[in-house]
């Protein structure tokens, strides 16, 4: 995949001293969760990301030559007991997340990995507890079978109330009709 990194990300990574660092978007009905691998709060494209240091893990971010379908694990460990409410409670399948990287001394990032949150797992301990969520790569909806009919109810299900459409109402009174095409009728 092809993406465009700033030239301050370039100079940053090109220093003696690097400080890198991943953050991660989970969009959520509610509201948004950030998180990022550093200490405090920072701000990214405007939005602000909870610090969460070492507790945050990242893996299986690789690129692929062809176009497959890779995943991504993201975990976070010493949850609090409010993050897995939200995590028990939020319907979170097919919810967009993202996965950003920068460096620590410049206001600028780059997206690494975009997908849809799949399958969580919570792992739990007592007085903390680590949570695992596969994030499946946008790819993966080309492998999907597309649930569209072509039927006069399945257009009307897309339609807003008050509008019609007929066009495939005719479809079944076409399907046994014999259609004289280049000959003469009797």
């Amino acid at each position: 995949m092809s993406r465009s990194v700033s030239a301050s990300i370039i100079a940053a990574l090109t220093e003696p001293n690097v400080y890198p660092f991943y953050a991660v978007e989970f969009l959520f009905d509610s509201s948004p969760v950030r998180f990022w691998t550093g200490l405090g709060d920072r701000t990214i494209e405007g939005n602000t990301y909870l610090g969460a240091g070492n507790l945050i893990g990242i893996s299986g971010l690789e690129e692929a030559s062809d176009l497959s379908a890779k995943n991504a694990t993201i975990s976070l460990s010493g949850v609090p007991e409010t993050f897995v409410a939200l995590a028990l409670a939020e319907p979170y399948q097919n919810r967009p997340c993202r996965i950003l990287f920068g460096v620590a001394n410049i206001n600028a990032s780059v997206e690494v990995f975009s997908g849809f949150m799949d399958v969580m797992t919570i792992q739990d301990s007592g007085d903390s507890s680590t949570i695992s969520l596969t994030v499946e790569n946008k790819l993966i909806q080309l492998q999907r079978a597309k649930e569209r009919r072509y039927t006069h109810e399945s257009q009307k299900a897309l339609l807003a109330p008050g509008q019609e459409d007929i066009f495939f109402s005719y479809v079944s009174d076409l399907q046994d009709k014999e259609i004289a095409w280049g000959r003469k009728t009797t």
